[in-house]
């Protein structure tokens, strides 16, 4: 994550947003694994990829997510903070509320519909 600091109100806001989608939560619940590409991750969540690049771009814009590109695929992982925060255990302060991931629930929530 960008963020180490506790964030504004409309930060946090916009935090609390990008992660209040079921999408953009397997995103993440996947990306725990690896690194993926838009056309991997597209194919394995049953998007288009015009769709998933917008869960994408809000997951990136708060520093969730971040790319590599290889030619002319993209990669997506998540950022190397935001991993480190998460598989420590450690709760994320949001300023507003502090968050825990559960890393034993993943595998659940990308089973697809």
């Amino acid at each position: 994550m960008r963020r180490l600091k506790p964030m504004t109100v409309d930060e946090c806001a916009e935090f609390l947003r990008a992660l209040s989608d079921r999408i953009r939560l397997k995103i993440i619940a996947l990306l725990f694994d690896r690194e993926w590409s838009v056309t991997e991750l597209a194919h394995h969540l049953g998007l288009s990829q015009p769709h998933l690049s917008h869960h994408l771009g809000v997951l990136r814009s708060v520093g969730i997510v971040e790319t590599r590109r290889e030619g002319k695929r993209i990669f997506y992982r998540l950022s190397p903070t935001f991993r480190e925060r998460a598989e420590s255990g450690e709760e994320i302060n949001l300023g507003c509320c502090s968050l825990r991931f559960n890393l034993r629930a993943p595998a659940q929530w990308v089973e697809l519909d």
